[in-house]
């Protein structure tokens, strides 16, 4: 069985190729990052005719790399949602011409499911298991019981901690993306210098709330500045390392709250998934890898090259519907909303 998945939600354009018994076979990933850095974000407009302008080539590249055609494909999977909806929109509606042009099944992939099931490509990783979806918009914990069966246990009230990275390096002058210039800068920082606030950590449940970090590091920011009239390097480094221990150390105490839940109703669960954007952070993973080990727990999350949008995961992702029999009609729609757990 050959799927070929495409991945448009944001501003990576990508498409890859799987075997169901070989594995993956390709995954080409163009980023918009020079494209968007100057803006400090993505810019919906610009992603999609990015998306636009280089779709034919990247799907065109991923049958080449796996040394196939359109005619060898089983079914074609492509994100429908939740996303940018422009650029959804496009990788939609080329997926619905491949499907109409060869006659194969077409699947509307959540975008969230393909960071979900993900590390079930990558790790030996079985139902049911704990995720916790970490990137640039999306924060939560959920049971995942199955393919389309998803429990959310805890979501962000506010910004995720993809945005909270991104917001304080731009507060800080770091550029964009921030979670990598920010793991960078606290190579070199003190992670105990700067006490920064840990909101809802304190209540009885698994939601998060990242916003107050934003302004915790500007306040601290203009006091440091207010003082020497610049922000010097090791300031800029004492604070990334600060903000990267907070944010992990909020995403322990969360999801040990969340393993409590998971072990009460699935006593045999043994598997903690980290995926998406953020779970590229090696100081988060290794955080959570030791609460996992705590708990009699395994840690799993996709290489961190992996972590980021890319068409494997959809393609992975419609492979697993695809064998459960989870087509959809070409009528479907795209959405710039859609819950994992609807």
């Amino acid at each position: 069985m050959l799927v070929l998945g495409i991945e448009t939600s944001c501003d990576e354009t990508s498409a890859a190729v799987i075997d169901d018994e070989k594995g993956l076979l390709s995954n080409v990933v163009l980023t918009q990052l020079k494209e968007h850095e100057k803006y400090g974000g993505v810019v919906p407009e610009i992603a999609a005719r990015s998306h636009l302008h280089y779709i034919d080539n990247i799907i065109k590249q991923a049958l080449e790399e796996a040394q196939i055609s359109f005619k060898d494909l089983s079914c074609v999977a492509a994100t429908g949602g939740p996303g940018l909806i422009g650029g959804v929109m496009i990788g939609v509606m080329s997926a619905k011409a491949i499907s109409m042009a060869h006659k194969i099944p077409f699947l509307a992939v959540n975008h969230l499911e393909g960071h979900a099931l993900m590390a079930r490509l990558t790790n030996d990783v079985e139902f049911p298991y704990l995720l916790m979806l970490t990137s640039g918009g999306h924060c939560q914990i959920l049971i995942v019981e199955g393919v389309d069966k998803y429990k959310q246990l805890g979501t962000t009230i506010d910004d995720a901690a993809g945005e909270a990275f991104d917001k304080t390096a731009k507060i800080m002058g770091l550029g964009y993306p921030g979670g990598p210039k920010i793991e960078q800068a606290a190579k070199d920082g003190d992670a105990n210098r700067f006490k920064f606030p840990k909101p809802l950590c304190k209540e009885d449940n698994c939601n998060f709330s990242f916003s107050g970090l934003k302004t915790s590091v500007r306040l601290q920011v203009e006091k440091l500045t207010s003082e020497d009239h610049v922000l010097k390097s090791q300031d800029v480094n004492d604070i990334a390392a600060s903000l990267q221990k907070t944010i992990a150390d909020v995403m322990v105490i969360k999801l040990q709250k969340a393993i409590d839940i998971f072990k009460a109703k699935f006593p045999e669960g043994k598997d903690i998934v980290v995926s998406g954007g953020v779970a590229a952070n090696q100081h988060i993973r290794d955080a959570i890898d030791i609460l996992a080990k705590r708990n009699s727990m395994v840690f799993s999350a996709p290489p961190i090259k992996q972590c980021t949008d890319n068409g494997a995961m959809i393609a992975w992702a419609g492979m697993e519907r695809f064998k459960l029999g989870l087509i959809d009609d070409l009528s479907f729609a795209p959405r710039p909303r859609w819950p994992l757990d609807s």
